[in-house]
């Protein structure tokens, strides 16, 4: 979500090692992160953050001409300092070329779906005009070469921190495109509308919005065995980035600002021409306990959280990460889904109790949120809405959420888009992963197309 600052290193800019200031002690970065990341008030504001594979509409299987892109992107007169579309999405691109749009906080959902269906008009106009189509999948179907396009800094840092274990940074880098839902963090109250209950359904929702929306069953064109390869990918990466917070006394924000310490360092910003390695194992707070002269500033940790990857990362909002990338306007359905759920503590009340038999009791009982690793999310990337108990729990999810609108879609269009997903999915005990693992010459069940209703 646009809150006027770019979700990634804007479109021709490298990132800029700002001044340095007074380090931080442990106590103090572990204040500021609860202060700072958790924006008290009101719950209204939506936004979205929608990533796009670039195929050349001719030939998807093949890498689209890079001067196409740029003639494309150089059509939209961006600013590369502030590249905003015409109604103030902001545009960026992923270190595989991913294009991604970045909606304005919007005040309520059908502001937001307005402004990006607009903004993203003007976006897919101007990629077609060049033979180009704008693709949605959380996996890239055809077989690509994994290059890091963005030769910046911090990429190529990502780039060698990941592969000290593996190949799936560079697979998530370079082949993964995702769909997030941008929600205020609430109030302070303890009840649907305070960011402790939503803190919590949201981690409770993201299995449910892994498998109902798994798009990813293929990975160098071959079937991988899952229905979302993106969130098995995400599993498989470095732990004290990815995964959820462990609970601490029923309060996020100290469980944020801990999780954010421990995790390991990505990147140290450094002067131009110098690389922005990390030395390997070196945690934010082992980076604190150094002597003063060298500790970091609040700009590092500000950086720092920049790097990491929790399913639901707090960045004053919830940024919900666990969706894949969805074809045409099927981005409408999840974002329609959460913001109903999470606008109306009714609806949030009915997910929860939904949501419910995910959870395992033990776990609870541990303090642990579930996370990319748990037996939920792991069922739900392998078999999206095949598994009987995610598919019961998305089909309550998708009742509350229709309860919710019903007060508030005077045409009922955000009502039919929400059945017509249910019936052509989740009710049927498939995701859109099922159609591209269709044989050829079934029928298949097809995305919300563009004069779907806003």
């Amino acid at each position: 979500m646009n809150y006027g600052r770019p979700s990634s290193p804007s479109l021709g800019t490298a990132p800029q090692a700002p001044p340095t200031v007074t380090p931080l002690t442990q106590s103090s970065a572990e204040a500021y992160v609860a202060s700072t990341c958790f924006k008290i008030g009101p719950p209204r504001r939506v936004g979205v953050e929608l990533e796009w594979f670039v195929h050349d509409s001719a030939r998807p299987d093949s890498d689209p001409d890079p001067d196409k892109v740029a003639a494309a992107l150089d059509t939209l007169r961006l600013d590369p300092d502030n590249p905003l579309l015409p109604l103030g999405s902001r545009l960026t691109r992923e270190p595989g070329g991913q294009v991604e749009l970045s909606s304005p906080a919007a005040e309520g959902l059908t502001e937001c779906l307005e402004t990006t269906r607009r903004d993203l008009d003007a976006l897919r106009g101007a990629f077609t005009a060049q033979g180009l189509t704008l693709a949605g999948y959380g996996t890239d179907p055809h077989p690509r070469e994994r290059r890091i396009l963005l030769r910046q800094p911090r990429y190529l840092a990502m780039d060698e921190f990941f592969g000290r274990a593996g190949p799936w940074g560079r697979i998530m880098m370079c082949v993964t495109a995702s769909l997030q839902v941008c929600l205020d963090a609430g109030t302070d109250a303890a009840d649907p509308r305070g960011f402790r209950q939503r803190w919590l359904l949201a981690h409770r929702l993201g299995p449910v919005l892994v498998a109902a929306f798994a798009n990813s069953p293929l990975l160098d064109g071959r079937p991988t065995g899952y229905r979302s390869t993106r969130q098995a990918v995400w599993s498989r990466m470095d732990p004290s980035r990815t995964l959820a917070p462990a609970a601490v006394d029923g309060d996020p924000r100290l469980a944020w600002a801990r999780y954010v310490l421990d995790a390991q360092v990505l990147c140290v910003r450094r002067p131009a021409g110098r690389p922005w390695n990390a030395p390997a194992g070196l945690t934010f707070r082992d980076w604190l306990r150094r002597p003063e002269a060298e500790r970091p500033s609040l700009a590092d940790l500000d950086y720092h959280m920049t790097t990491l990857f929790p399913p639901v990362r707090p960045r004053g909002y919830l940024e919900l990460r666990m969706i894949d990338a969805q074809p045409g306007d099927g981005w409408l359905v999840p974002a329609v889904l959460t913001a109903a759920l999470f606008g109306d503590p009714r609806a949030a009340e009915a997910a929860l109790a939904a949501l419910e038999p995910l959870e395992p009791h033990e776990a609870a009982a541990n303090g642990a949120e579930p996370g990319p690793r748990g037996p939920a999310w792991t069922r739900a990337a392998t078999r999206g809405m095949d598994d009987p108990v995610l598919r019961k729990a998305a089909l309550g999810c998708f009742a509350a959420a229709d309860s919710a609108l019903a007060g508030q879609d005077g045409d009922g269009r955000l009502r039919r888009l929400l059945g017509e997903f249910a019936e052509r999915y989740p009710v049927r005990g498939r995701c859109p992963a099922d159609d591209l693992l269709d044989p050829p010459g079934a029928r298949r069940a097809t995305a919300p197309q563009e004069d779907a209703p806003c």
